[in-house]
């Protein structure tokens, strides 16, 4: 195929970027798209731009269609962070042609190149709120909406360009109804006695708006133990808190409070959103917010979004506490199916979930490989 690489550097150009995807997984049935106005808002006005580096390319045909496209990003707070010198490309996605991967994936890696790069990973976002980890397993199954969804030949044709595994993460489904385990009944009520602590009652977002500081502060210092993981500046905490706690739903999200009436742990979920965005098709005009609504108020499924405890109360068993009000809740309300968000392999927290009946859902992966400096 005959086909040339293009930068993308305005908005309505972005616009057609972020509507590539719902041409290229057209007929696929497990793909959910997302929003096009929230892609382009998410890529092109992203707090994260007041310290990141980006580079928006697509590669077109002879006859100007796209059939390719990537985003490359350089985060110099994860460069320092972690010490190394890395461009991140995510929002990669591709017709089945490897030259055209190949393209696109070398010129994101000669412009890290330029930028003193020397090595080149993702599918990652600008920071850790983003999408990010290739599908690898589970291409039979729908993902959440703040998951990646990618064609089978994504990782063959990243391991043919020589990306090695970085990392990967893990999603578990479960029946959401299904009984409680006895030891985490038990656990739940002996950690709430022993330390004081209890379930924060609210009943909109707006209850909990006196405590958004304190939470995002635990979030940045909670998760600090995570791979690759980058704390949340003030400006990415506004933009977030804004949309993410509108989507909250208080009987599906816990917070742990301590004497003193501070957040020491969270569990946040929400109501299955996919396949309500797959039928809004990526617009919410003129049904996809009715979609959108229906699916947030009439679920029978829901996502384990994110859960953590504050560093000081690490090992004491909080997690229990969050776990029984969310089994408590599924079995209340009669739901189906639980999927959880993607947890790194390696987290030794993913082991509460089999004190449940869980299979695994899907299997995401970050690559990576060195960039050739000599060039």
């Amino acid at each position: 195929m005959i086909f040339d690489i293009r930068e993308i550097t305005t908005r309505k150009e972005l616009r057609r970027f972020c509507r590539f995807p719902l041409r290229l997984y057209k007929n696929c049935p497990q793909y959910v798209p997302t929003l096009v106005f929230d892609e382009v808002n998410s890529i092109f006005d992203s707090p994260c731009m007041s310290y990141c580096k980006r580079k928006i390319l697509i590669a077109c045909n002879q006859k100007g269609q796209i059939v390719g496209r990537v985003v490359g990003m350089i985060n110099p707070r994860a460069n320092e962070l972690y010490n190394y010198k890395r461009v991140r490309f995510g929002w990669f996605d591709v017709i089945e042609d490897f030259e055209v991967a190949r393209a696109l994936i070398d010129a994101i890696a000669a412009w890290g190149r330029s930028q003193g790069m020397d090595q080149i990973h993702g599918p990652l976002g600008y920071n850790t709120w983003y999408k990010q980890g290739m599908l690898v397993e589970g291409f039979e199954n729908i993902p959440q909406f703040n998951c990646i969804y990618n064609y089978a030949y994504y990782p063959g044709f990243l391991e043919k360009l020589g990306f090695m595994k970085e990392v990967d993460w893990l999603q578990y489904i479960m029946p959401a109804k299904q009984p409680i385990p006895d030891k985490v009944e038990r656990l739940n009520d002996v950690i709430l006695k022993r330390y004081n602590l209890h379930l924060l009652k609210w009943k909109s977002p707006k209850d909990f708006k006196p405590y958004l500081d304190d939470f995002f502060k635990m979030y940045n210092r909670s998760f600090m133990a995570v791979y690759n993981f980058i704390p949340l500046t003030p400006e990415e905490i506004k933009a977030n808190a804004g949309f993410y706690m509108k989507l909250i739903t208080p009987s599906l999200s816990s917070f742990v409070m301590d004497e003193n009436n501070q957040v020491v742990a969270f569990s946040i979920c929400f109501p299955s959103l996919s396949k309500a965005l797959q039928k809004a098709r990526g617009y919410l005009f003129p049904f996809g917010w009715f979609h959108l609504l229906k699916a947030f108020l009439f679920y029978k499924d829901i996502d384990l979004m994110l859960n953590g405890a504050h560093p000081e109360w690490k090992g004491r068993g909080l997690s229990s506490i969050y776990h029984y009000k969310t089994n408590h809740t599924a079995i209340k309300r009669n739901l189906r199916w639980a999927v959880t968000n993607p947890q790194i392999e390696s987290n030794h927290a993913i082991d509460v979930w089999k004190e449940y009946d869980t299979r695994l859902y899907m299997r995401r992966r970050c690559y990576i490989k060195n960039i050739d400096t000599k060039k």
